[in-house]
């Protein structure tokens, strides 16, 4: 089974806050804007409407991957609220 295969079986239960906060500033200030490409969900993007980094928190994998690369320390992560987050489902 690929990796895309079992991620899909992952279940999401979503929670009205979100548990990754960026520094837009720092975002601002970063040329390299590793989060785009690092993220294994494909979560960060930039706005059409504002120029920011935007998260969508909602499918985070819960790896940090994100916190550990960032160059400019501009996200604060942590774990979902219990309760809610991500609960892989193996197959």
């Amino acid at each position: 089974m690929k990796v895309e295969e079992k991620l899909a079986l992952g279940f999401f239960r979503t929670d009205d806050r979100s548990h990754i906060v960026l520094d837009q500033e720092a975002c601002r200030a970063c040329d390299l804007k590793v989060c785009l490409k690092i993220c294994p969900a494909g979560l960060y993007s930039i706005s059409e409407e504002t120029g920011e980094v935007v998260v969508e928190y909602a499918g985070c994998l819960e790896c940090g991957t994100c916190l550990l690369a960032c160059p400019k320390g501009a996200i604060r992560w942590e774990y979902p609220r219990g309760g809610y987050g991500v609960q892989y489902r193996y197959g």
